[in-house]
């Protein structure tokens, strides 16, 4: 039941992450999910090299979200988006 919840958090991350970048018509559903959950990993990876450990449910769901706009962001200078 976990991985179930965590790919539909990751759907909404991914979502959110393409409004914010401007490539949601460019992003089916499928994007959405793995775009926010690699997303979320990468802020998360991010976060505690820097040094910062999110603490409550609003301030991880931001990591998650920069860190998928941030993926975003790199997939856009690799040519991947557009």
């Amino acid at each position: 039941m976990g991985w179930i919840i965590s790919l539909i958090i990751g759907g909404i991350v991914g979502w959110l992450a393409s409004m914010v970048m401007k490539t949601d018509a460019q992003m089916g559903w499928i994007a959405n999910v793995l775009v926010g959950v690699v997303g979320s990993m990468l802020g998360f990876w991010i976060a505690g090299a820097l040094g910062m450990a999110p603490a409550g449910g609003i301030m991880r769901f931001v990591i998650s979200i920069v860190g998928a706009v941030l993926l975003i962001f790199i997939l856009r200078k690799l040519g991947i988006f557009r």
